[in-house]
């Protein structure tokens, strides 16, 4: 089948099911291209909770679709492939983060959005990389602090904010490759250019990086909008690659450069536009989060809204 025909079928199947398609931005260009939403996890998850869909096609990876699900209960989420998992998400269980309350009885526990629904429910407030300073700021200095699962994000947290939180010890593959050397580089072989950098690089732990006047840190979505607010015309993006789509899509006069372009999310790539097919036909890989799970889960998302 051509891929105007599957297209044309996509947009038929959503119209007839009353169903919604989110994109998160490190998925395949032409997955984005048929997305009625594009956006990073939480954001995403936050338009399934206001969308009167049915049906959501979460295309992304599973800690996301359990997201949506833990928001909108009511309705069907469904992710196009079982096992779209995450190993940043993965790296972290509910029962280590229990073993480490039993030591720290006052300890408050802080999780990345980037966690399965279980972790969730053991987590006391649950941040995105957007808010994750705003929040450990508002949160009291006496007490100890267990961050995670992502140390990178946890030690620029700790380095801007003067708090010295345990963090998990876990990080994202792709962002891991995203060095100061690389940034050095980078920022020297284009001297006119602004670069963007996601809090998951490893960089971000280095005042150094902080400090340079060039350097945005910033989530997916500051990454996406910044462009608009900078004089500059050339940009080094510090991220997972496949940003570049929409970047280039909603700025086609500037020019972006991938600092890591081989460096991709390999579970992000998994879904296809013959798997948004298959999903919405077929209404098959429903992620439904246990309501014993998603009434402790929802607290640590709740907190977190109430403070952003």
């Amino acid at each position: 089948m051509s891929m105007k025909r599957l297209i044309e079928e996509i947009k038929r199947l959503k119209k007839e099911k009353n169903a919604v398609i989110l994109g998160h931005y490190y998925v395949r260009p032409e997955v984005q291209a048929i997305a009625d939403y594009l956006g990073d996890s939480l954001g995403l998850s936050r338009i399934a909770g206001e969308t009167d869909a049915d049906i959501i096609v979460f295309c992304g990876v599973e800690f996301m679709a359990e997201t949506a699900s833990i928001i909108s209960p009511n309705k069907k989420v469904l992710i196009p492939v079982q096992g779209a998992g995450c190993t940043l998400a993965e790296s972290v269980t509910a029962a280590g983060i229990n073993t480490w309350k039993v030591k720290h009885p006052e300890g408050i526990v802080v999780s990345y959005v980037n966690t399965t629904a279980e972790v969730k429910a053991v987590t006391d407030y649950c941040v995105t990389s957007a808010n994750a300073l705003k929040i450990v700021q508002q949160l009291p200095e006496n007490r100890p602090i267990l961050f995670g699962p992502d140390k990178n994000l946890g030690q620029y947290v700790n380095l801007v904010t003067g708090r010295n939180m345990d963090l998990w010890q876990g990080d994202c593959y792709v962002h891991r490759h995203i060095t100061s050397e690389v940034v050095f580089y980078f920022l020297e072989q284009y001297p006119e250019a602004e670069l963007l950098l996601h809090p998951e690089a490893v960089s971000c732990g280095d005042k150094e990086v902080l400090n340079h006047d060039r350097v945005i840190v910033g989530s997916t979505t500051t990454i996406m909008t910044r462009p608009a607010e900078s004089h500059r015309q050339q940009f080094l993006i510090a991220t997972e690659p496949e940003t570049l789509a929409e970047l280039t899509r909603k700025y086609p006069s500037l020019e972006f450069i991938a600092v890591v372009p081989d460096r991709t999310c390999e579970y992000m790539k998994l879904t296809t536009l013959e798997d948004v097919r298959d999903a919405l036909l077929f209404e098959r890989h429903e992620v439904k989060v246990p309501k014993d799970i998603r009434d402790k889960a929802i607290l640590s998302i709740d907190r977190m809204l109430a403070l952003s």
